[in-house]
């Protein structure tokens, strides 16, 4: 491995440091000035407020109900090992460097919330909290964080990159010609 090839492959890990430190930063300002379950700032009438929660289920509170044993098999073990796998993608698959970014930030993302998972008894700290205007039922958006951020905004360019990286591939392809030769 040539030297532009070792860039290629660690300097996109620090966006996954930059996510982790970032988030757990604002995580900390959070819990340090802002009483758990209560509004800390409102921004633009009531349409995005900073609160101070905790979540002890997946995206959307999902599986909040579970058992603790339970939770902390499906919540912190199976997505340690999907994070764990993700790396293993990562240096063992060839990806283009925007990829790469991207895979980064939702690596740097998914860690940051297994931190959570595994050293906060109170689950995963969130504190964005956005109006929806009762699309899909919803008046308000779940309450997030960065890290959260990070792994829907990475893992959304991430789609959109291998989607154009494969259409891309399947328009060079030579069309087959017309009379079958």
């Amino acid at each position: 491995m040539n030297i532009k090839n070792k860039r290629d492959y660690f300097l996109p890990l620090i966006l996954t440091f930059a996510v982790i430190a970032f988030d757990q930063l604002t995580k900390w300002l959070i819990i340090t000035s802002i009483a758990p379950w209560s509004v800390g700032a409102s921004f633009f009438g009531d349409f995005i407020r900073i609160v101070c929660v905790y979540n002890t289920g997946a995206a959307f509170s999902l599986g909040s109900g579970l058992s603790s044993v339970m939770r902390f098999i499906v919540m912190a073990c199976i997505p340690a090992c999907f994070i764990a796998g993700i790396c293993v993608v990562y240096f063992k698959s060839e990806f283009p460097r925007l990829q790469r970014w991207f895979l980064s930030g939702v690596i740097g993302g998914g860690i940051s919330n297994l931190l959570d998972r595994f050293f906060r008894a109170e689950g995963v700290v969130d504190f964005i909290d956005v109006k929806f205007f009762g699309l899909f039922g919803l008046e308000r958006w779940p309450t997030f964080n960065v890290a959260d951020s990070a792994i829907v905004i990475c893992g959304a360019g991430l789609f959109i990159a291998l989607f154009i990286q494969e259409w891309k591939g399947k328009s060079k392809t030579p069309a087959a010609s017309k009379d079958g030769e």
